[in-house]
């Protein structure tokens, strides 16, 4: 008998989920949680063979959460859920060391698979994601640029960026041009879009 742990903050979600991991024979869910803070606890209170983990969680997010249970309970695997297929997502996940990757409108019986997989100690991840992955170009703007770049997608205009970054404002406008164009962007937003969309700026 597998034993699990699933976290996953849309109520409906977690109950569906648990209701279609426990048709399987061999799986038992010992612990649900609704927060990334919660699973490192719940994960030492139940001792899951398997921890199947949303990134998009409040009071931590899901990768954060998966490298500090490996860090503390390294018999549990983890495998992460997610409706947030981008190539920047599965190259932080890989960077967590997370046993398996797989999108949630993945068949359920590609789930079951997934879980006894990364189970008896093999690394799963979604076919399509990982293709897109590898053939995904690297990030070309820099560490400084991406500071920038995270702060104009939260809203800030250039003073704010400035002021927060202990830059000019001309510094920070030369910043978001270099940007724009390493990304043959059209403009600043479309910047953002291209960034969050490659997992550049979580």
């Amino acid at each position: 008998m597998l034993s699990l742990l699933l976290a996953e903050d849309v109520h409906m979600v977690r109950g569906a989920l648990i209701a279609l991991l426990e048709l399987e024979p061999d799986f038992q869910v010992v612990a649900s949680v609704d927060r990334g803070d919660l699973i490192v606890a719940s994960a030492l209170e139940s001792r899951p063979d398997v921890a199947i983990i949303d990134i998009d969680l409040p009071g931590m997010d899901g990768l954060t959460a998966a490298a500090e249970l490996r860090e503390r309970l390294p018999a549990c695997r983890t495998l992460i859920l997610t409706s947030l297929g981008r190539p920047g997502t599965l190259r932080r996940a890989m960077a967590a060391r997370v046993s398996g990757f797989l999108l949630k409108d993945s068949p359920p019986a590609r789930l079951a698979q997934a879980v006894r997989a990364v189970a008896n100690g093999q690394r799963v991840i979604d076919p399509d994601l990982a293709l897109s992955a590898w053939e995904a170009l690297d990030n070309p703007i820099s560490p400084r640029e991406t500071q920038v770049l995270r702060l104009a997608a939260r809203g800030a205009d250039a003073g704010e960026i400035a002021e927060q970054l202990f830059l000019s404002e001309g510094t920070v406008r030369n910043y978001l041009t270099a940007i724009v164009d390493k990304l043959n962007a059209r403009n600043r937003i479309d910047a953002i879009r291209i960034a969050e969309e490659a997992g550049w700026i979580p």
